[in-house]
């Protein structure tokens, strides 16, 4: 294998492991954020667990952040919860911070 080669498979390894790495800092900050926002809704138990569920699921809508925010968005609004769209954006970036601190803690 040549040197361009082995460079390049190398490349395409941390690609996968930093996609892979993306992909479970989303999904734990979904969770994180889903469990804020079922409190702030008035959620607990069983109900807060499926609205966690919810918000994990909203991700999967399309790429990209904005199908999660567009449903914290509309059921704050529904609900009469008072969270300006700076404020929810501002917990998915602290969310994802968090996430990103507890997977490099697992190692």
């Amino acid at each position: 294998m040549s040197s361009f080669d082995e460079r390049q498979d190398k490349f395409e390894k941390k690609f996968a492991h930093d996609a892979g790495l993306r992909f479970k800092a989303e999904a734990r900050r979904n969770k994180l954020l889903g469990q804020w926002a079922a409190g702030l809704l008035g959620h607990s138990g069983e109900k807060a667990e499926a609205y966690v569920k919810a918000i994990v699921a909203a991700d999967l809508q399309e790429k990209g952040d904005e199908d999660v925010f567009r449903k914290l968005r509309a059921d704050f609004d529904a609900a009469g919860v008072q969270q300006s769209d700076h404020q929810i954006r501002r917990h998915m970036d602290e969310f994802l911070a968090k996430a990103v601190e507890e997977i490099q803690a697992k190692g």
